[in-house]
């Protein structure tokens, strides 16, 4: 059994010299030799596997976005230590709310590529989730997901089931009164919910020493009287093991963990018109680049002899088989009608949108 690496209660007073978790080197050496991850080497592989899968699945999204044949997209790439280790603890009947750029985790958690898709192009079959699915689809307003995520992990609470919610924001949301709130009522009601903020450093382009004096995000927690720790985001070891501490924390009856995760996107906050080339420096990008999280955790596995490049492209050509065929999906599916659109607006359609709807539909019946 691996040892603990977390001592909440400390992690509730305030420290000036808050440091983050990190268990890899950028070399993808353990930084403690003695040290052993909770983890077999069957479970290494299978998370590595999925952070490659992430990667691929955001290359191909981006030059489907390109092509006009997907529709909002926020890139991943350079953050998928963060996101896919943190969700590599979870389980499936843990409930999941994601903010935009969550959706290899979603996936992962357990909603069809197809569905993924059809969401970016605006569909509503994208946000019509199979029962067993315990997930909401993402968030788009900034820091919403954290209220929600408070109130479902009351939930699981008061029906004494034994699960987390769990949620992402990025440093941007920490700005937001949702954040405040969301944590403030989950300590408050030591309710079992995990609040991730993935700390890209920009909220689009306000960097963050510009969103708050605090010497850390992670030290937020304090004023809800929760714990907070900081994990570098870039180490897929140190991502789980402190999201698995947390989660056993909250499920033993001590409320919520507050996890800030310093990762890096490599590409714009979105693609609908950000340029990161206008607000970051090359000399920042490379920087980040050097502590790629594939590029670690790839070096560790094949120095315990669990992985080879071969291994990687054959995995690779069999998720992008998986991507095509779930746009391919996609796009031979009836597209939306406007007349649909309509009916979706109102739970109790206005008379004026009930004009609109008989117009629409005359049109769309020849």
């Amino acid at each position: 059994m691996s040892k603990k690496i977390i001592d909440f209660e400390q992690l509730k007073k305030f420290d000036d010299e808050f440091k983050p978790v990190q268990l890899l080197s950028i070399e993808g050496k353990l930084l403690e030799p003695d040290w052993k991850p909770s983890l077999s080497d069957e479970e290494l592989v299978e998370l590595f596997k999925q952070m490659v899968w992430s990667r691929t699945l955001d290359e191909r999204s981006t030059k489907l976005n390109r092509q006009g044949r997907l529709g909002f997209y926020a890139p991943t790439a350079g953050e998928e230590a963060s996101q896919i280790a943190s969700n590599f603890v979870m389980e499936k009947e843990d409930f999941i709310l994601p903010a935009y750029r969550d959706v290899p985790q979603l996936v992962q958690h357990g909603l069809p590529l197809y569905q993924a898709f059809l969401w970016s192009r605006g569909h509503v079959d994208g946000n019509k989730y199979p029962a067993e699915l315990r997930a909401l689809p993402p968030q788009i307003i900034i820091g919403a997901q954290y209220v929600q995520a408070a109130g479902v992990a009351l939930g699981f609470k008061l029906k004494g089931q034994k699960n987390v919610a769990y949620t992402y924001t990025g440093d941007g949301g920490t700005s937001q009164g949702d954040f405040y709130e969301g944590i403030n009522f989950a300590g408050a009601f030591q309710a079992p919910a995990i609040f991730v903020i993935q700390n890209n450093g920009y909220a689009i382009s306000v960097p963050r020493s510009k969103q708050t004096a605090a010497g850390t995000l992670a030290q937020k927690a304090v004023a809800a009287g929760i714990p907070g720790i900081q994990v570098d985001g870039m180490d897929a070891l140190a991502v789980y093991e402190v999201t698995k501490e947390a989660r056993d924390y909250a499920l033993a009856g001590n409320g919520p963990v507050l996890i800030e995760t310093l990762t890096y996107r490599y590409g714009p906050h979105t693609l609908s018109g950000d340029d990161p080339k206008r607000y970051r420096t090359k000399e920042t990008d490379d920087l980040w680049v050097k502590r790629d999280p594939l590029v670690r955790m790839r070096l560790y596995l094949e120095g315990k002899g669990l992985w080879k490049q071969e291994d990687e492209e054959t995995y690779v050509e069999q998720v992008r088989a998986e991507i095509n065929e779930a746009i391919n999906k996609v796009e031979n599916m009836p597209k939306q009608k406007i007349s649909e659109y309509l009916k979706n607006t109102f739970k109790e359609t206005p008379a004026g949108t009930k004009r609109e709807i008989e117009k629409f539909e005359a049109k769309e019946a020849k």
